[in-house]
């Protein structure tokens, strides 16, 4: 019986991570070919067709963002949505997550174990800002700890004297993390 309940664990190990990851990406596939459901003549709809428009799309929209000619029309529009009052909080927070992780300004790109005020206990994070001079706060540094099994996490400021540059892999850490410490 023992020897079943082995396999029976080990099985479900194996099974529900590589289901679970299968579903998620055909979720996202028929979620994102859904947007553009382009009709071929004669044809019809085309598992497909609309998830590769929506990336040639993305594509090209990033050529225009990045072009010299057409980059300053894109300044303009974000300059008007970022002045857009409840607009302005969603669009601006979703901004800032996504330049956080591929954007030109990374933000979680300096990994860093903090002591905290509790005999020997430390968390690791991220270092987000390093200059606190404009909240009066000259000797801290914000730190971004991010949660395990979550995409959540929580800002924390501490004085510099207890934050450790780690030199580590930010993307290695950031798994560390996020897997609870599990993988390495």
């Amino acid at each position: 019986m023992k020897k079943l309940i082995s396999y029976f664990s080990a099985g479900l190990l194996f099974m529900v991570p590589l289901v679970l990851t299968i579903y998620i990406f055909y979720f996202l596939f028929v979620k994102i070919d859904s947007l553009l459901k382009i009709p071929l003549p004669g044809i019809g709809v085309i598992p497909g067709v609309g998830f590769i428009s929506t990336i040639i799309l993305l594509i090209m929209v990033g050529f225009l963002v990045s072009n010299f000619l057409t980059k300053k029309l894109f300044v303009l529009l974000d300059n008007l949505i970022n002045r857009l009052p409840l607009v302005k909080l969603l669009y601006g927070s979703v901004k800032d997550l996504l330049n956080a992780f591929v954007g030109e300004k990374k933000s979680f790109n300096k990994p860093v174990l903090v002591k905290l005020s509790t005999e020997g206990a430390h968390v690791m994070g991220f270092i987000t800002c390093e200059s606190l001079i404009s909240f009066g706060l000259d000797e801290y540094v914000s730190v971004y700890i991010p949660q395990s099994y979550n995409f959540a996490g929580q800002l924390l400021v501490f004085p510099r004297t207890q934050v450790q540059p780690l030199g580590c892999n930010s993307a290695d850490m950031m798994t560390f993390i996020v897997s609870g410490g599990v993988a390495k």
